[in-house]
């Protein structure tokens, strides 16, 4: 039997003897990589977190004590030692594990985490709590250097420093997010982390100088001198953390030893552990970004499984076509290159190509001051993300009319990273930004048609969403507000984006029944004339309405209203759609089956609708 399946719980972990971690540690990275290579998920950064997490396990009791991950891209390895490991092929699966923390999943995840840089306000919160509520355990942030490019990371610190509560921050650094780290705060651990000097001369004179009290008080001047000689440019002491570091994140033993004295200081401590991304497997430290979040690949070779084209790429491409012919283009990503397709664009056009970091809020900003000033600047962020920046799409953007474009990338389902990722709300919050015009592509054609039109043709702010992976059976491309794909007389059914496929699907499995459905797309979402559709509701007299969209703010309603005030009458109508926009993490066709906005879902909810009205008659 190997050491790994005999740990179940943090209480396991510290039951081994010291000279047995070392192997737990081969044996998690082995299985780590055989499990993931089946079910995809996020390999480097876990395979970077496997002695940290030992390590975590031997100091606290998560069962109890609250250790609070900041994206939760690194938990694999928690999971793993906390009785999950069985279920681990279920790992980011319908109905199976989720690749984030989740309290509901296990009592030792602390806290939801999926998005960055928010770890230390909440641990902040947590150990405030514990303190007004006079209980007794631990609180841990473990929060790594990408996230230190968000700005909610600094109002999480510096709260830290001032309140004096009990709290471990561990700063995992690896010189990266997904891709390269960028700002100052980069530069800063850069500077650290080849000053690893002061940490031992710290540690060996705490050891000597504790127990003789006047020695320890006239050699603290000497500590503090050696200090400012070491680190003399310590942003992170300056706000009043106690700085330990840097820690070879690496080294279970060290990793162990430090955190013990970091959690008896009983003050805001910041722990500096420096790792590798993809550590101990070749492929995953060399390509570190390939296998950040990866699908299927095999494990011996670390050949990834082509995907196919996606929208990402269709819209990089063509961003860096119009970029060529227009030298104010600039494009603009949140630490999400490759993610968002920007990375065929900045290796083209280096100089007018921005990386802002984490920070949505910081780069919704900056775009809003390149265009004040005459530039034309194309910020691609996942849907989820942009919420993140919300008020300054309302204050820095629309107040003042102008003209940014955002490519809204993983609009929808987006299948394994579930409710933290899914990109459900921005339909209804991009509705509420004064003079912003939305387009929904459902092909490459269409994405690339629409960017030419949201760059050219229209002013103000534009969002232009679409989703993640390639596109379905329909290919052609419009940039009019709405369109008759198909002409029927029973019902009509409303769409915009990749759900016109589903609905195309579901026409086709009415004609069989005997039912002739009218398909209305809808490309242009603000400002919509619905001219067309309306005209189909006067004549079908039914609506069934599918969107991958949460309910609120969703198309379905908005032409309810329009048809109540032009008093056309309704025989009856369905929304379908994703409800209060919670869906969990899975394979997106399971996903939209469970939410009745399949192919089979819709056709059934049309029939219905039909059969209704003629019982009625």
């Amino acid at each position: 039997m190997s050491i790994l399946e005999t740990i179940n719980s943090s209480d396991d972990v510290k039951k081994l003897p010291e000279e047995a971690l070392e192997t737990l540690c081969g044996e998690l990275r082995d299985f780590l990589v055989q499990s993931v290579s089946k079910t995809g998920g996020h390999l480097a950064s876990n395979l970077g977190a496997v002695e940290l997490s030992v390590a975590l396990h031997r100091v606290y009791d998560t069962q109890k004590d609250r250790v609070v991950f900041d994206v939760g891209h690194q938990s694999y390895i928690h999971k793993i030692l906390t009785g999950r490991r069985e279920r681990f092929a279920t790992l980011r699966q319908y109905k199976g594990l989720s690749g984030f923390p989740k309290p509901c999943e296990a009592e030792d995840d602390a806290f939801v985490a999926g998005h960055a840089s928010n770890s230390v306000s909440v641990a902040l919160g947590m150990a405030k709590a514990r303190t007004l509520l006079n209980q007794d355990y631990d609180v841990v942030a473990l929060i790594g250097d990408g996230a230190l490019t968000g700005g909610l990371a600094y109002e999480g610190l510096t709260a830290a420093a001032a309140s004096g509560e009990p709290l471990v921050i561990i700063l995992n650094d690896n010189n990266m997010s997904i891709d390269p780290n960028v700002g100052g705060m980069a530069s800063l651990l850069q500077k650290l982390r080849v000053k690893p000097g002061y940490f031992e001369f710290k540690r060996i004179y705490r050891d000597v100088f504790t127990k003789v009290q006047p020695v320890y008080r006239f050699n603290h001047q000497v500590k503090e001198w050696v200090k400012s000689k070491i680190l003399p440019d310590n942003m992170l002491s300056a706000i009043g953390l106690d700085y330990m570091g840097p820690v070879d994140g690496h080294d279970v033993h060290q990793l162990e030893s430090v955190l013990r004295w970091a959690r008896e200081m009983k003050r805001p401590v910041l722990v500096h552990v420096l790792t590798k991304k993809g550590k101990g497997v070749g492929y995953a430290e060399e390509h570190p970004e390939l296998y950040h979040g990866v699908g299927p690949f095999d494990p011996k070779t670390g050949e990834i499984r082509s995907g196919g084209p996606c929208f990402s790429e269709a819209f990089g491409k063509s961003l860096w076509e119009f970029a060529q012919k227009d030298g104010r283009i600039v494009g603009i990503t949140a630490a999400m290159a490759s993610g968002t397709g920007l990375d065929y664009f900045a290796q083209r056009c280096p100089r007018r190509f921005v990386d802002a970091g984490i920070a949505e809020g910081h780069a919704t900003s900056f775009a809003a001051g390149l265009a004040k000033q005459g530039a034309l600047p194309v910020f691609a962020v996942y849907s989820s993300f942009l919420q993140r920046g919300f008020d300054m799409l309302i204050h820095d953007v629309s107040l003042q009319g102008l003209h940014v474009v955002f490519a809204v990338d993983r609009a929808g389902i987006v299948g394994g990273d579930g409710e933290t990722h899914h990109g459900i709300f921005d339909l209804a919050y991009l509705s509420t930004v004064p003079g912003m015009t939305i387009f929904c592509p459902a092909s490459f054609a269409e994405l690339r048609a629409q960017l030419e039109q949201a760059l050219f043709e229209i002013s103000g702010p534009v969002a232009i969403r679409y989703p993640r992976g390639g596109e379905g059976e329909y290919r052609e491309a419009s940039t009019e507000p709405e369109q008759i794909l198909r002409e029927g007389r029973d019902v009509t059914l409303l769409c915009c984006g990749v759900m016109v496929n589903e609905v195309l699907k579901a026409a086709r499995l009415l004609e069989e029944r005997g039912i002739r459905a009218e398909i209305v797309k809808i490309n242009r979402v603000s400002d919509q004339p619905w001219e067309q559709a309306l005209a189909s509701l006067k004549k079908t007299g039914r609506l069934v309405a599918a969107e991958e969209v949460c309910a609120e703010g969703c198309l379905g309603v908005k032409l309810i209203s329009q048809a109540a005030e032009r008093e056309i009458p309704l025989r009856g109508a369905r929304l379908l759609n994703l409800g209060k926009g919670i869906v969990a993490h899975g394979d997106r066709a399971l996903l939209m089956r469970d939410a009745g906005i399949d192919a089979a879902s819709i056709a059934a909810a049309a029939e219905a609708l039909c059969k209704e009205g003629k019982e009625r008659t």
